[in-house]
């Protein structure tokens, strides 16, 4: 049995830097959610999100990456913290359990847990600044079938199955009255850009979206090799994020993002169908595209940023190549990067997001990407300028500063494949980044 803590204890161990407070709830609560009827969604202020479940489902290897990767070691005093006893405690005790196990026996339990933190109005909480734009599976589940929820959308919403020009996945399964969206429709497939204002219009009023629609999307992951010859159709949660930036480029007011995507879905037992929907065409998108245009920089822009003192322009590629060892594309021969981009990660390679995903894939705790991007010099007051190889992972990361609030932020669309065409390939520039 773990020795438990009241919230005077909790508040006084909270000022020590050898303390570490754990979130042991679903990431949806801990970025802001309600799940459980609290007075206030989030979390407690310096938590770090780290769910029962995650340590449940992995060996002790596993575990211990896991925590070394949320700089949490042996020699912390780790506080835990769940739904409280009104939810039995089951969450803290069965991951303190696991914690013993691997040699964590510096463990206390705040008892009460987050219901009673909440509902104290002099306690601080925060959140992901767009929580609601970041859904969880739960809720969605309850929206398709017609329940009340929270953050409900405001009129019409569309779902949309996101992947690159692959109707046979969808078509072997997909969420209840999803739709299937191809990438192809948004990008043109000359360079990979989005495509004119004109092509996105006639695009959106085919699938039923107007301004005035909310869009949920989201995409279905399994294992890619850039050796494939189109790797990019396995890579369906990114798909899913290209296409959410080109949608809130185009003007649509509510776009929103399954977090863990159609994976995350089926893992937790929620059903899909393989009735082929059809979307019913809208009248007109209702707004000229594009309507926030500066969710999008070209090469121009691009160039001034980097001159810019409150500019900064951020590399999400893999490490090989940001040094230049490979394009990342079978379609890119050029190999380098742009001189005076910081390195801001991806994972292992052009198909790979995982630096910025949790193990069930969903999106990595907003503080600290915020934490890292802060060491490199990428923070909210600046003009971010994200890109990759041609806008798939950058928009990914536009997503992350998006929902965490920041104000200035773009996709450069042209990314790697223009720069080498256009301006050239540079010399090795020296290394800048994570």
């Amino acid at each position: 049995m773990t020795t438990t803590i009241d919230k005077a204890r909790l508040t006084e161990l909270m000022v020590d830097p050898h303390v570490k407070v754990v979130d042991a709830r679903p990431t949806a609560a801990f970025n802001g959610w309600k799940l459980n009827g609290e007075d206030r969604g989030g979390h407690i202020p310096g938590a770090l999100a780290f769910p029962a479940s995650w340590a449940e489902e992995a060996d002790d290897p596993g575990l211990k990456t896991m925590l070394v990767s949320k700089k949490l070691t042996p020699g912390h005093k780790i506080v835990l913290y769940g739904n409280g006893v009104a939810a039995g405690g089951a969450d803290t005790e069965s991951l303190a359990q696991r914690l013993a196990d691997i040699g964590y026996h510096d463990v206390v339990t705040y008892e009460a847990g987050f219901p009673e933190w909440a509902a104290d109005d002099s306690a601080e909480v925060v959140s992901l600044p767009r929580y609601e734009k970041l859904v969880h599976r739960q809720w969605l589940h309850d929206l398709i079938r017609g329940h009340e929820v929270p953050a409900s959308p405001a009129g019409d919403f569309v779902l949309c199955h996101v992947n690159y020009g692959v109707p046979a996945e969808y078509e072997e399964s997909h969420l209840p009255g999803a739709l299937h969206l191809d990438t192809n429709t948004l990008e043109s497939a000359k360079d990979w850009n989005r495509r004119p204002p004109r092509d996105l219009r006639l695009a959106l009023i085919e699938m039923g979206i107007t301004h005035d629609t909310t869009v949920i999307v989201y995409g279905r992951n399994s294992v890619a090799d850039p050796s494939e010859q189109k790797p990019g159709r396995k890579a369906g949660q990114i798909a899913a994020t290209r296409a959410a930036a080109i949608l809130m480029y185009a003007g649509v007011q509510d776009v929103r993002l399954l977090d863990g995507g159609y994976n995350a879905w089926v893992a937790a037992g929620l059903p899909v169908e393989t009735v082929a929907r059809q979307p019913t065409p809208a009248a007109d998108f209702g707004v000229t595209i594009p309507a926030n245009p500066a969710f999008f920089v070209d090469l121009e822009e691009v160039q001034e940023l980097l001159a810019a003192d409150d500019g900064v322009v951020v590399s999400i590629r893999s490490f090989p190549e940001y040094l230049g060892d490979t394009s990342g594309y079978n379609y890119i021969s050029e190999t380098g990067d742009i001189p005076g981009a910081v390195w801001g990660n991806c994972g292992t390679n052009a198909y790979d997001m995982q630096y910025y995903r949790n193990v069930d894939n969903t999106m990595k705790d907003y503080e600290e990407i915020a934490a890292l991007w802060e060491e490199i010099g990428i923070t909210p007051d600046k003009r971010v300028a994200f890109y990759c190889g041609t806008g798939w992972r950058a928009s990914e990361t536009l997503l992350c500063a998006y929902l965490m609030g920041w104000p200035r932020v773009a996709v450069y669309d042209g990314g790697w494949f223009e720069w080498s065409r256009v301006v050239g390939v540079p010399d090795r520039h020296p290394y800048k980044g994570l």
